[in-house]
């Protein structure tokens, strides 16, 4: 169990915060930040000892005649939770991934299976948005090409809200489909395939950009048809000349498409030094599921039998329409559990 003494100062620095905040100290959103993340930290310090006082008082109880059957009856119900209260307090101290609370960029591209790849990645981006836009998430499609039949050849969406990477980072991978594509005359099932990456969206301070290692191109657009074709050169091209990285956005203004490619390029750069540092941690180690690596078949969506099976948990699910619908809560929650049991176990190893 954690010791006593870290449990303390964790709190004694909660309060040296509170205070500091409250006496209008001149770095404050910096002790904004850490406060927000130690807060949930505390109340579960707080509701573990109020549970062991409980537990304390009631052990002594039995020792009053009056009070010895309360004692009793009460002292077994709080030994059951003591475990849990245990678990919860060591899953809040769990080392947090600091871009966690970021927003996110997704990434969908078609692997292999032709046109029934890029109509399954088309699949996928309907998915996230329903997924995105019950959590009360904005979901803001930056750039999309469409395949000759409708579906996407590439797609990259930028997701605003509360908590998005952390749940949406499990969504990197290899994602597989069996289906009877709407190409397929004979009735066969295929499968394809689809790739997905979701990266933390870069600050300012995280990325810094030598205007001398870029090459910036404008396109015409090809707008949404009718008059509208090719009638702005208003679509931007970013080249960072260093990785070789390419980003476009094809918006009806210039202006706001320097700056959307501006921030995908940042994010991309970011996400290349985070792998980077991940790499270099996990090279003596087993991967730990939500790695982030983009070549795992991660999940396997099987439309003749209705389910889905995520392979890293071999997580079983025969509700693939609402899957399909954007209903990933409890994959995800799946997910986030077994890497927090992971953490844990390396934390006792």
């Amino acid at each position: 169990m954690v010791p006593i003494e870290k449990l303390e100062q964790i709190t004694q620095r909660f309060q040296y915060l509170e205070a500091a905040m409250a006496e209008g100290d001149a770095d404050i959103a910096a002790l904004g930040k850490e406060y927000s993340d130690l807060r949930p930290v505390v109340e579960q310090i707080a509701a573990y000892r109020r549970l062991l006082d409980d537990i304390g008082e009631a052990e002594m109880m039995l020792d009053d005649p009056d009070m010895k059957e309360l004692a009793e009856e009460e002292l077994p119900g709080l030994r059951e939770r003591l475990p849990q209260a245990e678990k919860d307090l060591q899953i809040s101290l769990l080392p947090k991934d600091a871009a966690d609370a970021r927003p996110a960029m997704i990434e969908i591209r078609p692997g292999t299976g032709g046109e029934e790849a890029a109509l399954f990645a088309g699949d996928l981006l309907r998915m996230y948005q329903r997924y995105c836009e019950a959590k009360g998430w904005k979901f803001n499609i930056i750039d999309e090409t469409h395949s000759e039949i409708g579906g996407i050849k590439e797609a990259v969406v930028n997701v605003q809200g509360e908590g998005v990477f952390a749940r949406l980072k499990y969504e990197s991978g290899v994602h597989r489909v069996q289906r009877v594509p709407e190409t397929e005359s004979g009735g066969r099932v295929h499968t394809s395939a689809a790739t997905v990456a979701v990266l933390p969206e870069a600050q300012d301070v995280d990325i810094k950009i030598d205007q001398n290692d870029i090459r910036i191109d404008t396109m015409r657009s090809s707008g949404a048809g009718g008059q509208h074709v090719n009638t702005t050169d208003s679509a931007v091209r970013i080249t960072h000349i260093p990785s070789g990285i390419v980003v476009t956005s094809s918006e009806k203004s210039q202006h706001r498409n320097r700056e959307i490619a501006m921030q995908v390029l940042k994010t991309r750069l970011y996400d290349q030094e985070r792998q980077k540092v991940h790499d270099e941690r996990s090279a003596d180690r087993k991967a730990q599921v939500g790695s982030g690596d983009r070549s795992e078949r991660i999940r396997t969506y099987n439309f003749p039998q209705g389910r889905m099976t995520d392979h890293r948990i071999n997580l079983t699910l025969y509700k693939l329409d609402q899957v399909m619908q954007g209903d990933l809560d409890e994959t995800i929650d799946a997910l986030i559990a077994e890497t927090q049991a992971n953490l844990l176990a390396e934390m006792e190893g």
